[in-house]
């Protein structure tokens, strides 16, 4: 019979293929951590891993187990979590990871709602890159995210949220800064300022389709990873740029002109999800909808 301490310690060794990060990792002693993953090797009449004097490796047994034990810790979290829920007394958390350094209105007035709506099920916020989104919520270690898009990514359901109006951005003093609306030809007379698509995935896409729609061989000025390097190149002259209204709206600089665009662009938001087999629980469900319907 195996327990789930063994898979637990077993993942933890896999994961980190170093003993004694391993036992720190579970907060037990290296000997009888590596005593239960020779018990489970025993148990189930196979190696799991290749012992070398300076490096472990994964058999191909051991490689299927990792795959299929993380599969039972996200069967027994999401268990856990709906026997939990039956209990008035408690709810917990949601656990929403938010990506590409979004910072939008209304990312904070849907939190903010939800705690108004549903004051017993808290959120857990975690900030992360687009990858890391990805990866927590195929392993199971987050409910939900928000992110401006994952690329060929079946494993994740992705919903629309909301979306901001496209706004133009250039430096003050520049010859465009003073008009009350932009047309993107206009704009893209001038070198323009990109998004790394590596680090900002989904949004650096969006922006990308935006821009070949209406010219097909724009002057690239430079990349950004940031939104914040992003503005500071702006405000330095050193090209023009694109950004959705939300987070404009958090912007006060006195050297960057934000201009309204006379196109209506915009920029789409949204919550992520795994695919569940056998559905979602209720607490991840009534959020999605909440998340999909905030006005």
């Amino acid at each position: 019979m195996i327990e789930l301490r063994h898979l637990r310690y077993f993942v933890a060794v896999a994961e980190e293929l170093n003993f004694r990060r391993a036992a720190e990792r579970v907060h037990i002693d290296q000997t009888p951590l590596s005593r239960a993953i020779r018990d489970l090797e025993d148990r189930l009449g196979l190696q799991l891993f290749v012992r070398s004097p300076r490096k472990l490796h994964l058999t191909p047994a051991g490689e299927r187990l990792l795959k299929e034990a993380r599969k039972v810790f996200i069967r027994v979290d999401r268990a856990y979590r709906v026997v939990r829920e039956t209990d008035a007394r408690f709810r917990a958390p949601l656990r929403i990871g938010v990506a590409d350094g979004i910072a939008q209105p209304k990312l904070s007035e849907c939190f903010a709602r939800w705690c108004k709506l549903e004051p017993a099920i808290p959120l857990e916020l975690n900030e992360m890159r687009a990858s890391e989104l990805a990866d927590g919520l195929e392993r199971g270690e987050l409910d939900a995210g928000f992110s401006f898009g994952l690329l060929d990514n079946e494993t994740v359901a992705q919903h629309p949220a909301w979306s901001y109006p496209v706004m133009a951005l250039l430096p003050m003093g520049h010859e465009l800064a003073m008009q009350a609306v932009l047309s993107m030809e206009e704009l893209l007379a001038f070198p323009l300022l990109s998004y790394h698509p590596e680090r900002q995935p989904g949004f650096s896409h969006q922006l990308r389709t935006i821009v070949r729609g209406h010219s097909t061989t724009p002057t690239v000025a430079g990349e950004a990873c940031t939104l914040a390097g992003y503005v500071t190149r702006i405000a330095a002259g050193m090209g023009v740029g694109l950004a959705d209204e939300g987070h404009m709206a958090m912007l006060r600089r006195g050297d960057v002109a934000v201009v309204p665009l006379s196109e209506d662009e915009r920029v789409t938001t949204f919550v992520l999800h795994k695919h569940q087999r056998f559905g979602l629980h209720g607490a991840l469900q009534r959020f999605l909808t909440h998340a999909t319907t905030l006005h």
